[in-house]
């Protein structure tokens, strides 16, 4: 994941639903001045926050993008914004997991081989 100003306004919140760890508590307290090693960890209440368990399950987050919101203007992807909202969705394989999401997203393709 990255780590940037701009990453934790939507990202972290998808990260800590999807994983139940709380990032922004652990980003206060890292920001203080804790290591990760010195931080217990949340969810096992026995290992240190630096300790990462297997995670058994994939989290897709895709942006949907209503091109009918910008009348006038083209509906191809550029460096301007126009996504105007995010899908998340969780599954066992990634396939699953983005499928889901395009669902949600009202993609209209419904399978990928």
């Amino acid at each position: 994941m990255p780590v940037h100003p701009g990453w934790g306004v939507t990202s972290s919140a998808l990260a800590s639903k999807a994983t139940g760890f709380p990032i922004a508590k652990m980003a206060a307290k890292l920001s203080i001045g804790y290591s990760l090693d010195q931080i217990p960890n949340d969810i096992t209440k026995k290992t240190p926050a630096s300790f990462e368990p297997s995670i058994d399950y994939v989290v897709t987050k895709i942006p949907r993008f209503a091109f009918e919101k910008f009348p006038g203007s083209e509906p191809i992807l550029t460096t301007q914004m126009k996504s105007v909202g995010e899908a998340m969705a969780m599954g066992h394989t990634f396939q699953e997991s983005f499928q889901k999401a395009a669902i949600q997203d009202e993609v209209e393709q419904r399978s990928w081989n």
